[in-house]
């Protein structure tokens, strides 16, 4: 199946679904979430795969544009010239891709507002930071094109880039070749008065948020990761944190679509041992 069809009857599925829970659940919308992703556990249950699990809803207020693309879906946020949030599912099969990496980053077509360019970050000591890793978009050429997007991208500094941020997205690659596959979301975290660059003053973020869900054994497992945007070189259980601790500082509820019993409990602590974390 090709990227269109795989990654986007997903997106109808979901909506499918929304649809039918808006028809019923009257007050939703009126919580403030954005993008406008209610739940209702009788349907949107774990066992429903095609349900897009890795797409968070807003607990906070934040402008922002939602972008299905091929291989990941982003919430781009016009102040700041970033992404608010990126997400996808990465599967075992996908983790194998042999795509050769693109070789430029272009504006999104998608986008409806102002768009940053690669210029901006010329001049500047950060890198174009993937949040939606090249390396995972491998399995398709048009996800791996669509990965080089500048709505795809932060100010980053490079040695996290090149090194503790890299080392994550290689053991990701790993735990979904290992258990089938890993729901996704990271995106940065941004002060109130962020350090701007290039012509387009666009946001440097203080540092970044990770969260990460599969199965393992059998078993939902949740785990999140907080990275200062400064080089420095850790193991990755230096940067392990609960969902729930991550939430609190993003102001999104991931992983909402599980059911509440079960999201609760996986959110609440983390465990870096069971994902192989020493």
């Amino acid at each position: 199946m090709n990227c269109i069809s795989l990654k986007y009857n997903k997106i109808v599925f979901t909506l499918f679904f929304l649809a039918l829970l808006f028809s019923g659940c009257r007050d939703v919308r009126a919580k403030g979430f954005f993008p406008p992703f209610g739940k209702n556990k009788e349907v949107l249950a774990a066992s429903d795969t095609d349900v897009m699990l890795e797409l968070p809803v807003y607990t906070v207020t934040r402008t922002g544009q939602t972008i299905y693309h091929c291989g990941y879906t982003v919430n781009f946020n016009p102040e700041w010239l970033i992404p608010n949030w990126v997400a996808y599912e990465l599967t075992r099969e996908e983790a194998q891709g042999t795509v050769g990496r693109a070789s430029y980053f272009n504006p999104d077509p998608d986008l409806e507002t102002r768009c940053p360019s690669y210029k901006d970050y010329s001049s500047s000591v950060y890198d174009r930071g993937h949040m939606a890793p090249a390396g995972d978009m491998k399995w398709d050429p048009q996800a791996m094109e669509e990965s080089f997007f500048m709505t795809n991208v932060c100010p980053q500094d490079h040695d996290l880039n090149d090194g503790d941020w890299r080392i994550l997205e290689e053991r990701i690659r790993l735990w979904a070749r290992k258990y089938g596959s890993v729901f996704i979301v990271c995106g940065p975290l941004v002060s109130d008065h962020p350090e701007r660059i290039g012509r387009s003053k666009v946001a440097v973020p203080d540092g970044f948020f990770k969260v990460v869900l599969c199965k393992i054994n059998g078993q939902w497992q949740a785990l999140g990761f907080l990275f200062d945007n400064v080089g420095t070189h850790h193991s990755l259980k230096t940067y392990c944190r609960s969902v729930d601790e991550v939430e609190k500082l993003t102001g999104m509820d991931f992983f909402s679509a599980l059911e509440d019993a079960v999201e609760d409990k996986i959110e609440a602590k983390h465990n870096p041992t069971v994902w192989g974390l020493k």
